[in-house]
């Protein structure tokens, strides 16, 4: 297996200037913590580029274009998607198999299965209010997982599966929430801002978003 570069590929969805449902991960402690572990072990290679601690997250669904989708648009989403929360519990989910992607390390969120409620919320909120979903489909399969760092360069992957391996030490966390978040500019700058988030609250009643 070799990297390549993650932003030399022209051939998939753009994720510059975009809108975007995220599990926000970055405040959980323990996901922090196990981030920068495994990001001080690969400080030693070149061509990685580390996902800032504070924007650590898993993808949900990529919405659209930054420039047309409105704030009127981003606040009606986020308030369907909390109806469809609302009997939702909170999710726990193990953080442990190193994912390696020609373009990405990650960590795989397990179960996968489990936070399918919240991409299907993502889905319906943003088909009621944009439409069908550019290069999105109920049957591509959802793989979740949290990226540690992206490659640049192309280059070979077997020193870096050597130092890692296939596991880490379990790392747990609770999704309690899934958030819209606008990413301005190019993806590496992480000039993003959370818009509005929609909480799992398991029935015990909607809090304003």
């Amino acid at each position: 297996m070799r990297f390549t570069g993650r932003w030399d590929n022209h051939s998939r969805p753009s994720y510059d200037d975009v809108v975007c449902w995220h599990l926000m991960l970055g405040g959980h402690a323990t996901v922090r913590a196990a981030a920068a572990t495994v990001q001080q072990r690969l400080a030693r290679f070149t061509g990685l580029h580390m996902t800032p601690p504070q924007w650590l997250h898993v993808t949900v669904l990529r919405v659209g274009t930054a420039g047309l989708v409105t704030q009127d648009d981003m606040s009606r989403m986020v308030t369907r998607a909390q109806a469809e929360l609302d009997r939702t519990a909170p999710i726990a989910v193990t953080l442990q198999r190193v994912f390696y992607h020609p373009e990405a390390i990650a960590l795989s969120v397990s179960p996968g299965s489990a936070i399918a409620p919240v991409l299907a919320a993502a889905r319906i909120a943003t088909r009621e209010v944009l439409g069908p979903i550019a290069g999105d489909s109920e049957k591509d399969e959802w793989l979740p997982h949290l990226t540690l760092c992206y490659s640049t360069v192309e280059q070979p992957a077997a020193p870096v599966i050597a130092e890692l391996g296939s596991t880490i030490t379990a790392c747990e966390a609770t999704i309690d929430e899934v958030s819209l978040v606008v990413q301005d500019g190019s993806e590496d700058q992480w000039n993003w801002r959370v818009v509005g988030s929609a909480r799992l609250l398991g029935g015990r009643g909607a809090p304003s978003v």
